[in-house]
This record gives structure tokens, C-alpha cells and sequence, in this order.
């Protein structure tokens, strides 16, 4: 496996395998990795013929007062992990090689990433959208795979790839959880014990909202306040956003009537846990099918 920290020598590094007719596959990730990164990194491997995993612990999308500083960093592990799981490449970029003196582009994706993380950070999503485009731009894959769990993450790079012509193809991948349902996050290491016990909770309440709209429920606020009272049955629990949305454009629905996708963001204690799930209604479905039906 190889270590390249300079952009310009993973660029000639994609270059050279891609006028070899190479299908380049990206990863891209913060470091502190998991076995949500295992599995699509996995994924990623088998898929295409070269595999480019990116660990940069990008400054462009915390805020001031968000835990930068704090971040868990384990290179070492990260690249033990990489190195096991057949990567041919970590790209480790530092924080000057992607944004040297006199840097001054920003990518926005404005509409998608106004609402829900973007209000609760206000600087993340620029900060993401710029990178990722960067990172499409060093490393010059055809291929690049990213995690369920940051869903509005997901619809924000789905975005900037269209709308910038970039001849990429991105695979989402189903989150990843523990054995009692709370998803996997790098974050997650930072939870107490009491704290560990009680994040579950998050995501029995989201699958609470999933099981009241697949049984036919299509009042959205009726739906976030059963979400809600289940959370607030433990006052450890602080609610940051519940949302049903439409999965595409992440509006708020009112009447679900279609598939939808429900986000929420909780803290406890420091740690904020972001987390989603996908929930389509009986109406939903009875559309699906009339669709089909006519030959949609």
C-alpha cells in the first residue's frame, strides 16, 4: 500500500493508471476508522481495480466552537486497517497542501444544505462541498462510495456532482450499526458509559416514526411527535431536530404521501449522534404501484 501526502503526486499517481484504462475507486474519510468504513471500504474493493482512501481531517467544515482540536486522530490504526483490507492507496493531504496561502474558493450547495445540519452548523456543508470537490479533482476517481448515516451529507455531494458535470459515479451505502441498532460513528468514542447505554434510544425512536408511517400514518407532525415523547422519556436526551423530509430535496413534508426519509441529531452529554432512516407509506406505495401500473 502507498502514502501520498503532496495532491500533485496523487493526481499523477490517477493520471497514470487512468490513461491505463484503471476504474479508481475513492473512499473518502476523516481517519478514526470503523467498521462502517470497513464495510465500504469492502464494498469499495470489490468494485472497482484500484482503491484510493482519503483520511483528512478537514478544518474547512467545524466551527469555531466545534471539536476540531478533539477529533479523533489514529493513523496508525487506520492505516493497519487500509493496509488489511487490500487499499492500494491512503491519501493523507495536510491542512496547507489542501488550503495553501491565498486560498479562496468556496463550494455552496445552498438549497440542500440550508436546513437541518446546515442550520445546526452553519459553516459544515460549504466546508464539505469544497472538499469533496477537491478531493474528486486530486484524486480523479470514477468511483466514490459514502455512508447512509450522513444522508444530507450524501444529497449535498450528490448535488455538486451533478450540477458540476463531474463524471463521477457515487455509491451510498446502508449505515452501519452496532448490535443494538446505534450507528457507527467516529464520534461515538467520546460517550460515557451511561451515555453508550442510553444513544440507542435515538434510533428505537426514529424506527418508532418508520413503523407509525408504514402502517399508514401520513400526518408528518403527528409522526416527529411520537418520535419526540419517546425521546423525551429520558431527560439525558437533548432533541437538536427531528425531520421528516422528502429524500431528495430534504424539504420538510407535511402530509407523507411518498417515500420520505426521517433525520434527526440528539446530544448527550458533549457528543452529538446524527442518524436517519428511510420510510415509505402505505399511500407512498399505493402510488409506486399505480406508477408501474401505467408504465412510469
Amino acid at each position: 500500500m502507498k502514502t501520498i501526502h503532496a495532491p500533485a503526486s496523487m493526481t499523477a499517481w490517477s493520471q497514470r493508471l487512468g490513461r491505463e484504462g484503471v476504474v479508481i475507486g475513492l473512499v473518502p474519510t476523516m481517519g478514526a476508522l470503523h467498521e462502517g468504513h470497513r464495510t465500504l471500504i469492502r464494498q469499495a474493493r470489490l468494485n472497482c481495480d484500484a482503491l484510493v482512501v482519503s483520511i483528512f481531517v478537514n478544518p474547512a467544515q467545524f466551527g469555531p466552537s466545534e471539536d476540531f482540536a478533539t477529533y479523533p486522530r489514529r493513523l496508525s490504526q487506520d492505516r493497519t486497517l487500509c493496509r488489511k483490507e487490500s487499499v492500494d492507496v491512503c491519501f493523507e493531504p495536510t491542512a496547507a497542501a489542501m488550503y495553501p496561502e491565498r486560498f479562496q474558493t468556496v463550494v455552496s450547495v445552498p438549497s440542500i444544505a440550508r436546513r437541518w445540519e446546515g442550520e445546526s452548523r452553519p459553516h459544515h456543508f460549504a466546508g464539505v462541498a469544497t472538499v469533496v470537490t477537491k478531493l474528486f479533482g486530486i484524486v480523479r476517481p470514477d468511483v466514490a462510495w459514502f455512508g447512509q448515516k450522513d444522508y444530507q451529507q450524501c444529497a449535498v455531494v450528490r448535488q455538486l456532482a451533478k450540477d458540476l458535470n463531474l463524471d463521477i459515479r457515487l455509491i451510498v451505502r446502508p449505515t452501519v450499526r452496532d448490535r443494538d441498532g446505534l450507528a457507527m460513528s467516529s464520534r461515538n468514542v467520546f460517550l460515557t458509559a451511561e451515555e453508550r447505554r442510553l444513544a440507542p434510544m435515538f434510533y428505537q425512536a426514529l424506527l418508532s416514526g418508520q413503523r407509525t408511517i408504514e402502517h399508514g400514518a401520513t400526518d408528518a407532525k403527528a409522526v416527529q411527535a411520537i418520535m419526540e415523547k419517546a425521546l423525551r422519556e429520558e431527560p439525558a436526551i437533548r432533541i437538536d431536530y427531528l425531520a421528516i423530509c422528502d429524500p431528495d430535496t430534504l424539504e420538510p413534508l407535511e402530509r407523507i404521501d411518498r417515500q420520505a426519509v426521517i433525520l434527526g441529531a440528539i446530544r448527550l452529554g458533549s457528543v452529538r449522534l446524527i442518524d436517519n432512516v428511510l420510510a415509505s407509506g402505505k399511500a407512498g406505495r399505493i402510488r409506486s404501484v399505480k406508477a408501474l401500473q401505467k408504465g412510469r
